[in-house]
């Protein structure tokens, strides 16, 4: 789980998006409280991987500066929670839920409120 977890990370602070998708599997359902804000969506959830590639892409553009600092890496069975310092220095907690295939199929997003 280290090298998925280094990897997702690399991919997300050298904003290339085609390798952040990578790592997504075509049926991913990710929920995110930056839902709400980024796509004034209340239900806080996407579903299928180009509505998420959009998503990331929205992400991408109104944070130039993203840049994440990996804390921990928790693995379970079929899942991963990836613990780090996300946008604006909030702390973070994704729980990936993973296929067979190694591809993340659900996230839950987690953020301290500042």
């Amino acid at each position: 789980m280290n090298n998925f977890a280094q990897e997702w990370l690399q991919a997300w602070n050298s904003h290339d998006l085609e390798a952040i998708m990578h790592h997504y599997a075509d049926s991913i359902v990710f929920y995110s409280p930056l839902i709400l804000k980024l796509n004034n969506d209340p239900s806080g959830r996407i579903q299928g991987k180009e509505e998420l590639r959009k998503y990331f892409s929205r992400g991408l553009q109104a944070y130039p500066d993203l840049f994440f600092e990996l804390y921990h890496v928790l693995e379970g069975v079929s899942s991963v929670v990836l613990y780090y310092k996300s946008v604006n220095n909030r702390l973070s907690a994704e729980m990936m839920v993973l296929n067979e295939e190694g591809k993340v199929i659900e996230v839950r997003a987690h953020y301290k409120q500042m």
